[in-house]
């Protein structure tokens, strides 16, 4: 009974780590229309100025996330600006190619300042310890991520179906020249959506930096990950994405407790049969 409590709640904190980093992702390829391969380089980011942050600087851990997700947000959108914006409409190619391309500048560039070493962040003392919940204890930064994970799911949601700017955003993907000519800033609208999506990647990749390691070449371990998280969800879906994640979480995780040896081949096996079953994710929209 232990075990089978313990592997829930690694799997539970590790589905919600991936869907705070993996869910900027599925908006931008679902609503934006953009295949952003260096989104993971993003959230490497963000766990970088945390390192240096509370590492260098002596920030407290609230500080140093605040810091490396305005941080991440400001590097973010004059690449928006200059590049980004060029995609907006390309073909699929083009757009991997150049995010990829994006992607080895942002590692080089990283690993040039900070150096090519694993960087940890230091968690509060509120987070370190366990937590008794009666019949086990845990690890406090599991139900932090855990608690993370929850809140942006439901704030994403009511932003996105609930608010103006989700129904301005659906408007511009739907038919951009028809929204810009009813009076909606299409580009400031993508540039906020953006911004929006690198930022929750940098704070995923620091409230994960326990269980997927902020490392040199992160960016590139990661990449498909988060991207099978978009495509078995079904991009564009925050639900879709919140489902994919708890479920790959809890395969991956089960599969490493039980039998270590296969590593992720249980994680790729249910990311195939999922995709045959439902090719265009869990829960995907089927616009074009």
């Amino acid at each position: 009974m232990q075990t089978i409590l313990s592997v829930a709640v690694d799997a539970l904190a590790y589905g919600m780590v991936l869907f705070v980093i993996s869910i900027g992702l599925s908006l931008t390829m679902g609503l934006m229309r953009v295949v952003n391969l260096a989104h993971g380089a993003f959230a490497m980011i963000g766990g970088y100025i945390a390192s240096y942050s509370a590492q260098s600087l002596g920030f407290p851990y609230a500080l140093a996330i605040a810091a490396a997700v305005s941080g991440t947000i400001v590097i973010a959108l004059p690449l928006e600006r200059l590049l980004y914006r060029r995609l907006y409409g390309a073909s699929e190619l083009t757009q991997v190619l150049m995010t990829i391309g994006i992607t080895f500048v942002i590692i080089g560039i990283a690993n040039y300042l900070f150096g090519p070493t694993l960087k940890t962040i230091p968690l509060p003392e509120l987070l370190r310890g366990p937590v008794e919940l009666g019949f086990r204890a845990i690890a406090a930064h599991k139900l932090f991520a855990i608690a993370c994970g929850l809140v942006v799911a439901v704030a994403l949601w009511v932003l996105i179906e609930k608010t103006g700017f989700g129904i301005r955003l659906r408007a511009a993907v739907d038919d951009s020249a028809m929204a810009a000519s009813l009076g909606v800033r299409t580009r400031t609208i993508y540039a906020v959506s953006f911004a929006l999506a690198v930022g929750l990647a940098a704070f995923g990749g620091i409230v994960g930096a326990e269980l997927l390691p902020i490392e040199p070449y992160y960016a590139l371990r990661y990449m498909v990950t988060f991207l099978v998280v978009v495509c078995v969800g079904g991009a564009g879906s925050i639900p879709g994405a919140l489902l994919a994640c708890l479920a790959l979480g809890a395969i991956d995780t089960s599969g490493r407790y039980l039998l270590p040896d296969y590593g992720e081949f249980f994680f790729y096996l249910a990311v195939i049969a999922i995709i045959c079953v439902f090719p265009r994710g869990l829960l995907g929209r089927s616009g074009g």
